[in-house]
């Protein structure tokens, strides 16, 4: 049976914390779908504490954002930007339209349709998060979206120019200093100077994330990605200073981001306890880590692979880092993952900055049916059919004929005796079942 070395926030406290949460995104919303630029304006100031007429910026504040970065700086982006691109054209290249005849004079197909306008939110509250412009504006624009609008919060009272950036070089087609709730509502919303997407993407902290769920259905949404989560399962072939530096480079993240070690090595957890002690007195961000690791923090310790395995499907998180004798195994056996990196070569600052495979991953346990953000997410697969016989129309309409009555609908069962007698030279009383056809 599994032991708890360190245990996390009881699950109460998360509850009420989301409750509360969810009650003022509610609100907030109302208050944009109902005053327009006028709240978002109110909430930008308010939040972040940025005030303009009209947030979208102009390019020559975009060239002059580019334009206070160094050449290594663009050199860099430029690198992260196409490792993102090569996965995702890679990614497409497995998307077939489809045509088949599935009986003689029957023709089905399905096509895959870029949605045509999306909205890409960047974080940048904490920290200019300009990786995300890469992961949700770049997989756009390979999937073929015709608009892709923008949003990243200011940072330090202007637009941050490394997220403005990546926007552009991304490819955004409208950019907006504009972060939070009020983002996504516009976005979702629209407002007298932005029109609405049809889907928004990205990741962000807790509000946002609540937001983009509060606002499903009246917008796609890409998944429910709310504050950054990791898992390190790992044995002793690996040290604790690596596992350490793994659950704190995370755990930097925010304060609620859960941090997981899960090991079938007492030995291996409580030196790991004590590392991360040990790094904690040096790490920069220890004080956002710090408060993660004690709120958030845990460390799991298994008695098999098995067991560990079974856990971690169980817990179903954002990331996951294998470190262990039998990589490929978790490969081959785990189920509930966002992103999975194996081996101790690799690691999940990889994955967010650099690495190519896409950083918007599903949290809260959402990786048990989803996957994370990538190109087929901004597509639709549609299918479409074509009849080319009166041979072929006549037998499908004699089943649909049947089987419609069977149901009770006589209107569906006329739209296939119409069909019948015209093509099919067969005569059926009005909304009665169409007779079996022969074998010719």
């Amino acid at each position: 049976m599994a032991y708890r070395l360190k245990t996390s926030k009881p699950i109460q406290e998360r509850q009420d914390a989301q409750r509360q949460i969810r009650e003022t995104v509610e609100l907030i919303l109302a208050d944009i779908e109902k005053r327009g630029n006028k709240a978002i304006r109110e909430l930008s100031v308010k939040f972040d504490r940025y005030d303009r007429q009209d947030y979208r910026l102009t390019e020559a504040e975009i060239n002059a954002c580019i334009g206070k970065l160094s050449r290594q700086d663009i050199r860099d982006i430029e690198f992260a930007q196409e490792q993102v691109f090569n996965f995702a054209r890679a990614q497409k290249d497995c998307l077939r339209d489809l045509e088949i005849e599935t009986r003689p004079g029957v023709i089905l197909g399905h096509k895959n349709i870029p949605i045509n306008a999306v909205g890409c939110y960047v974080p940048g509250g904490k920290y200019p998060l300009l990786a995300s412009a890469h992961m949700s504006i770049i997989t756009a624009n390979v999937a073929g979206c015709s608009r892709i609008v923008s949003c990243a919060p200011p940072f330090g009272g202007e637009p941050a120019p490394a997220i403005v950036a990546a926007q552009k070089m991304a490819g955004a087609t409208e950019i907006y200093a504009l972060g939070g709730i009020q983002a996504i509502g516009a976005m979702a919303l629209g407002t007298d100077t932005l029109a609405p997407v049809d889907m928004l993407v990205g990741p962000g902290n807790a509000f946002v994330a609540e937001a983009k769920r509060q606002l499903f259905g009246r917008v796609g949404i890409d998944l429910f990605a709310g504050p950054t989560e990791t898992l390190v399962i790992a044995d002793d072939t690996v040290d604790a200073e690596i596992c350490a530096t793994d659950l704190l480079g995370q755990a930097e993240h925010g304060v609620t981001t859960p941090a997981i070690l899960l090991t079938n090595s007492m030995a291996l957890a409580k030196e790991t306890l004590r590392e991360i002690d040990r790094l904690l007195e040096k790490l920069p961000t220890a004080d956002i880590a710090r408060q993660a690791w004690h709120d958030y923090g845990e460390i799991i310790v298994c008695d098999s692979y098995d067991e560990m395995l079974a856990e971690a499907d169980c817990i179903a998180s954002e990331h996951v880092q294998v470190m262990t004798d039998r990589d490929d195994w978790f490969l081959a056996n785990l189920t509930n993952f966002g992103a999975l990196f194996l081996g101790p070569r690799t690691n999940v600052a990889y994955g967010d900055k650099v690495i190519g495979t896409n950083h918007t991953l599903p949290t809260q346990k959402a990786a048990r049916y989803t996957g994370g953000l990538w190109v087929g997410k901004f597509m639709k697969t549609c299918t479409w059919q074509k009849v080319l016989s009166d041979e072929a129309t006549a037998e499908i309409g004699s089943y649909c004929s049947r089987l419609s009555l069977l149901e009770g609908f006589a209107g569906h069962a006329e739209q296939a005796n119409v069909r019948v007698r015209r093509y099919g030279q067969t005569e059926v009383p009005y909304a009665t079942p169409a007779p079996v056809r022969e074998k010719v």
